[in-house]
């Protein structure tokens, strides 16, 4: 990914996040991604992380209509993806997308439990939270022009605990420094 990108990436989600009410910490630890891809416009996100705790995280994230975040899921992280702005459509599986048709996966909507076929698609409006647990298969990506929301989960830990469906995406890009950095990333830390 170029710094260019990176950088134009964090002004887009910084007007969003304010533009939706959202004071971001003095010094935001922030986190844009490509998933090592090389096309951020299709398959990219951008998030800060408010909160790094032994039991629990916060972040925020943006992303425009055309990013897809890919399917993956977490070996120990449970999480909720609440939806500050827009809509936001995921889609869930109960393994590996490629290996799991005939399961069902169990999620919570708004605290209610659901079960779904693999390979369904759940569509959530702004104010509504879906609850994943670790081994289930998610993808997401905005329905509306663009999208903030949050997660909230048990303790983060992005270079160890999330598993891709494709062994060619990582979690964080090779960067071309082609001009100064407005701000390190948790990657550069």
């Amino acid at each position: 990914m170029r710094r260019s990108e990176i950088n134009s990436a964090i002004r887009a989600a910084q007007e969003a996040f304010s533009s939706a009410g959202w004071a971001l910490p003095p010094q935001p630890r922030w986190d844009v991604t490509d998933f090592g891809l090389g096309r951020f416009r299709e398959q990219g996100l951008v998030l800060v992380n408010l909160a790094e705790e032994l039991e629990y995280c916060e972040k925020i994230m943006f992303a425009r209509r055309e990013q897809t975040t890919p399917a993956h899921c977490h070996a120990r992280k449970k999480e909720d993806i609440i939806v500050r702005r827009g809509a936001l459509r995921v889609q869930l599986w109960a393994g590996k997308p490629d290996e799991a048709a005939l399961e069902s996966a169990s999620v919570r909507i708004n605290g209610v439990e659901r079960t779904f076929a693999s390979g369904s698609i759940v569509d959530l409006a702004a104010g509504e939270r879906i609850t994943l647990r670790p081994g289930v298969f998610h993808q997401f990506w905005p329905i509306s022009d663009t999208w903030v929301f949050g997660v909230v989960s048990t303790a983060n830990d992005d270079r160890h605990d999330n598993i891709f469906a494709s062994a060619e995406i990582g979690r964080f890009p090779e960067i071309d420094e082609d001009e100064p950095a407005i701000a390190r990333l948790v990657s550069e830390q």
